[in-house]
């Protein structure tokens, strides 16, 4: 699995880090306010789990999935929710936790989907950022670290549903996906 990779683009110290930063910063800003953490599955699965060691506020925890990628390595453009919240985010101030926001069609279907739900507010936290890539603006409240147009894997982030238990981030080598 090692010989897949090309690079390391953010150490597990980097990303302890950061995530230590971002709880601290949620934290201050959801203070008493009625907080759900929505985790989008699966990627954003080990960043979640992280963060919320790091929120010092109550807070609720769902998970919504949604597909856009298939088997690609690119974005369709065309979102299906394939698992949705189990809870109503009525009247809650509602945080999306996403690993990685690239082309943005996806977070922005989501914010507008959970906009229509009656919340108090919904913000986005997203680990990684690929501005290269983006096809419509999304406002990131939270933003974790902004990386170059590379095939990222590692914390969540996968390939064909590998790569994902690397501690770090790493840059997955062309001739493995064909890029």
């Amino acid at each position: 699995m090692l010989d897949d990779l090309e690079r390391c683009l953010l150490s597990s110290e980097q990303i302890a880090a950061k995530v230590a930063d971002l709880g601290g910063r949620i934290s201050r800003d959801y203070k008493d306010k009625n907080l759900i953490v929505i985790g989008i599955l699966k990627g954003a699965i080990v960043f979640l789990s992280d963060l919320i060691r790091q929120i010092k506020i109550p807070l609720y925890l769902d998970f919504i999935a949604v597909s856009s990628y298939g088997s690609s390595t690119e974005s369709s453009g065309v979102v299906r929710i394939l698992k949705d919240l189990d809870k109503s985010i009525e009247h809650r101030d509602v945080l999306i936790v996403e690993d990685i926001i690239d082309s943005g069609l996806t977070i922005k279907y989501l914010m507008e989907n959970l906009a229509a739900r009656s919340p108090n507010s919904v913000k986005v936290c997203t680990l990684l950022d690929k501005p290269a890539r983006r096809k419509t603006q999304v406002l990131i409240h939270y933003n974790g670290f902004i990386i170059p147009d590379e095939f990222a894997v590692g914390y969540g982030l996968d390939y064909n549903d590998k790569y994902r238990n690397l501690p770090g981030i790493y840059v997955l080598k062309k001739e493995i996906y064909g890029g």
